[in-house]
């Protein structure tokens, strides 16, 4: 009977670690076979798409063009792990040149706060779900607007290539009255049309409207409100045709998540003082974001509005 048991011991050691060492082995396999890490590695360089006005997410300091933020943050890391040799290569797109410079294969992998969507899936592949973000309306603090349903025959603010203007599109509907949408290029051309008065109203993620009021020349004049016009999953994003890197960059992420690590990051951004005025936004974890560290996936916006 003890040489049976020592037998199963022996079995189940040997099991373990069989098992242990199959996950780094599929990881192994996966990014020898991801184009995208071949043609990293072939250039010595990896393209990471990035916003110029997006903070927390990912904005530019300064004249050199630093970038920084929380989802930039977040794609230094995967990337620091799943191709440690190749340089970082930093392009400025925008909302609007997002998707296509990703599934060109100009940019290797969008950094941006993008909303992952299943008519993006068409064109481009989510990783797993690192933000979900609000949809709300920032006012100066003199305005009347304190609702989504006072918009009718209002001039609203929203940034070219956004899901906002589509949800503007459905209030119109809602209020029976049309809504007057002026677009900006990207979030700072939109925030000015509020901060000049062209505007009566900015809808956009209550995370990047934080961002740009503290950043803003008088943070104090301007408040968020409204209730929210729905929640969207963001996500970083690369070229659809290839798993390997999507199983490389979910593997990292997923890590990240289940050790505490990005919510340590999310705490550095959301919850402490940034740059450039070090300004803190105090936005703290929300509930369903807690829930997706602890089980991360990469379900797109109709899963959301369900």
């Amino acid at each position: 009977m003890a040489h049976a048991y020592k037998k199963l011991a022996m079995l189940a050691g040997t099991t373990l670690a069989l098992w242990c060492t199959t996950l780094p082995v599929a990881q192994a396999q996966a990014q020898a076979q991801s184009a995208t890490l071949d043609k990293i590695k072939a250039a010595g360089k990896v393209v990471l798409g990035v916003r110029e006005a997006s903070p927390p997410m990912a904005y530019a300091l300064g004249a050199n063009e630093k970038y920084v933020g929380y989802h930039v943050e977040l794609c230094e890391r995967v990337l620091k792990e799943i191709a440690p040799a190749a340089r970082l290569e930093y392009l400025a797109i925008t909302a609007q040149s997002t998707i296509p410079l990703v599934s060109n294969g100009t940019v290797d992998i969008g950094c941006g706060p993008t909303t992952n969507n299943l008519a993006r899936q068409q064109q481009v592949a989510f990783a797993v779900t690192t933000y979900v973000s609000e949809v709300r309306m920032a006012v100066r603090k003199d305005s009347e607007l304190k609702s989504i349903s006072q918009l009718g025959g209002r001039t609203v603010a929203a940034s070219t290539g956004t899901t906002a203007v589509q949800l503007l599109r459905k209030q119109e509907r809602v209020v029976g009255s049309p809504i007057k949408t002026v677009l900006g290029k990207d979030h700072h051309e939109s925030f000015m049309l509020l901060e000049s008065g062209r505007a009566d109203a900015f809808v956009l993620d209550d995370n990047l409207l934080a961002g740009l009021i503290a950043n803003s020349k008088d943070p104090g004049a301007y408040r968020i409100v409204g209730e929210p016009l729905g929640a969207e999953p963001i996500a970083l994003l690369f070229r659809k045709d290839d798993p390997g890197f999507k199983a490389a960059v979910d593997g990292v992420l997923t890590r990240l998540m289940q050790s505490g690590e990005v919510e340590k990051t999310y705490t550095k951004w959301f919850m402490s003082p940034i740059p450039p005025k070090n300004v803190s936004l105090n936005l703290p974890l929300g509930n369903t974001l807690r829930t997706l560290f602890d089980h991360p996936n990469d379900k797109p916006l109709e899963s959301y509005q369900q």
